[in-house]
């Protein structure tokens, strides 16, 4: 939930430390945003920091009033406060004696560990977990006289999430690291080194990178890495090269990252669809590693996810039932492990996260692997955790997303799923080739229709404006349409911080129709009357139902649909699409009228209150 960086480069001391350490940490801040600090060391033998509490714009005003001095490494954290309130005491980084550390995550074990150095005399001047582990690695280097024993060492006895980083005045060439359960990743320089927690973090000096294992401590100095297990033993990591630049992660000309990511979003759901085809026009995932016997063996498929990811697993249940005849749940990843599902050899778990770090999502994952299932990831970041530990990956391709609220994730996770359950319907005989031929075709059409969904929103943008002072907007929908209403919701919620729920539209003379009331905005979803026609009457109907409770009706309809416009007070019109692939469409109208509602309302669409991009604490 933090963001992290380190940097250690010349011996000549400078600021670029501290230059690289805040543009990571402004590329970092939608990890966290409470409040922030660096910490850096100079070959004079210096340590000095700076924190505060709130934005990172905070920090740098402090900076710009009293100057640090140059240095030659450092480390800047962002946080998410878990322990401890946002405040200037609890910020990262904590110091002990020569020693400062920053952390990602929680250390379940504190209290205990805690009283046992306040019973040998230790004083804490914070609330935070952080601080204990910041007191124990001092203690320890004191023992070893080296980091990284004093970091493997610590990390031994910590329990729960943590990534940590620690420099120390005694080896100002030098930052140390160490992860379990949370992410941190190696840039690889000339001549200067890199940590981060997201490669976005060191991503304008290099696109040379390696991926860190389960419990590894990591040592940089300005012309080497060196990677241990918590034994201290030599381990391995995997180099690999990012395939974005700096310029994905900027903003680009939008007013915020969340309309540029919503304006990304014809390119994430064509770049995901590439390559995945060979010249015979037949499905080709490759990084699916699991057997094709064992595949074909699967009676049962589990997608496990949360918040948006667990929506697109929704849309995915309908898709791959319809396609491959397999049974599919969907389960919130926090809950699975907990209620003692059913799973063993013969059932497919897919694991569905924009960063691959969440970590209910990665409990999940790793208790399903215990039962015998097989898991595959379906995520959005490379060298992510979650990829690591499953059997298989396949990766969306949708480039760095900044702003909390996902969307092009959103698009690009159902899209995959579509190539995954179109995958499994050719290899299990379900789906003649022409049929999987003819269906990538419909999905390769779909960016340009999700640009005309973009290029016709001002009159989404204006009708959110119109609707500032609302205080509560309901979103109905059917079939595919229900989690897209979930989903419009769910980013109402996030963004503009008013009441927002989605209902099944069949639910709503069960008990929902009771919230109608006079002048109460709801959107409704409508199914293609192409499709299913007894479906779409029947969502019409339900228009008519709300409109006499004196509900102001927003319709999200096909083109050409004017059954809708006797009963709408608004219809946003989308282009024609099959009716599994609609959401790919629909949702966008939803998207864009909670980013204008809650601009319009003068909050922070990239970073919402209460929330990190990336979960990584249960």
């Amino acid at each position: 939930m933090c963001g992290i960086v380190g940097y250690v480069g010349s011996q000549v001391a400078s600021d670029r430390p501290l230059d690289v350490v805040l543009e990571g940490l402004r590329r970092l801040e939608y990890r966290g945003y409470d409040s922030a600090g660096v910490a850096l060391v100079s070959p004079e033998g210096t340590l000095a920091t700076a924190k505060k509490a709130g934005k990172l714009a905070n920090l740098v005003e402090e900076l710009d009033l009293r100057p640090l001095p140059v240095s030659t490494a450092a480390i800047g954290h962002t946080r998410w406060a878990t322990h401890g309130g946002p405040t200037d005491v609890n910020a990262h980084p904590h110091v002990a004696g020569k020693l400062a550390v920053i952390h990602n995550g929680i250390v379940e074990n504190f209290a205990s560990l805690k009283a046992g150095l306040e019973a040998d005399g230790v004083r804490f001047t914070s609330e935070t977990d952080t601080e204990v582990a910041a007191q124990l690695i001092a203690r320890a280097y004191e023992t070893t006289g080296d980091l990284t024993s004093a970091m493997a060492s610590v990390a031994r006895t910590l329990h729960g999430t943590f990534t940590l980083l620690a420099v120390h005045e005694d080896a100002p060439d030098v930052v140390v690291g160490a992860r379990h359960d949370s992410p941190l990743v190696v840039g690889i320089g000339d001549g200067e080194n890199f940590l981060g927690s997201d490669v976005a973090a060191f991503i304008s000096h290099t696109r040379e990178a390696l991926e860190l294992g389960q419990d590894q401590v990591v040592t940089i100095t300005p012309t080497a890495v060196t990677v241990t297990d918590f034994d201290g033993q030599p381990a391995q990591a995997r180099r690999y090269t990012v395939d974005w630049d700096a310029a994905a992660a900027e903003k680009g000309g939008f007013a915020s990252f969340m309309d540029k990511e919503i304006h990304d979003q014809p390119h994430a759901v064509a770049d995901t669809l590439l390559g995945r085809t060979d010249a015979h026009g037949r499905l080709v995932l490759d990084e699916i590693r699991i057997d094709e016997s064992v595949l074909r063996s699967v009676d049962k498929i589990v997608v496990v996810a949360c918040g948006t990811a667990a929506y697109a697993g929704h849309v995915a249940k309908y898709a791959i039932e319809h396609w491959c005849r397999i049974p599919v749940e969907v389960e919130l990843a926090h809950e699975f492990r907990y209620r003692d599902p059913v799973v063993n050899e013969r059932t497919l778990v897919v694991a569905v996260s924009q960063s691959g770090e969440t970590m209910d999502t990665l409990m999940a994952v790793r208790h399903a692997r215990e039962q015998g299932a097989k898991v595959l990831a379906l995520v959005n970041t490379h060298g992510s955790t979650i990829p690591r530990e499953a059997d298989a990956v396949l990766y969306t391709h949708a480039g760095p997303e900044i702003a909390v609220a996902s969307t092009k994730a959103f698009l690009a996770q159902i899209t995959a799923a579509y190539l995954l359950g179109l995958y499994l319907a050719q290899l299990r005989g379900n789906k003649y080739a022409d049929e999987v031929a003819e269906i990538l075709s419909e999905l390769r059409a779909m960016p340009d229709k999700i640009q005309r969904v973009l290029d016709r929103a001002d009159r989404v943008r204006e009708t959110a404006r119109s609707m500032v002072d609302t205080k509560s907007v309901l979103f109905l929908g059917r079939h595919v349409g229900f989690p897209v209403a979930m989903e419009g919701a769910l980013k109402l919620k996030e963004l503009a911080y008013i009441h927002a729920e989605g209902f099944a539209a069949g639910e709503l003379k069960h008990g929902p129709i009771a919230l109608v009331e006079e002048g109460q905005a709801v959107f409704v979803v409508v199914p293609s009357p192409r499709g299913r026609d007894s479906l779409h009457s029947k969502v019409v109907s339900n228009i008519q139902e709300i409109r006499a409770r004196g509900a102001r009706t927003l319709v999200i309809a096909e083109d050409g649909d004017e059954d809708v416009l006797p009963y709408a007070d608004e219809v946003f019109y989308v282009p024609q699409a099959p009716t599994l692939l609609a959401p790919l469409l629909s949702v966008v109208p939803l998207q864009v009228f909670a980013c204008e509602l809650a601009t319009a309302k003068g909050l922070d669409v990239d970073q919402p209150r209460n929330l990190a991009k990336s979960v990584t604490v249960e």
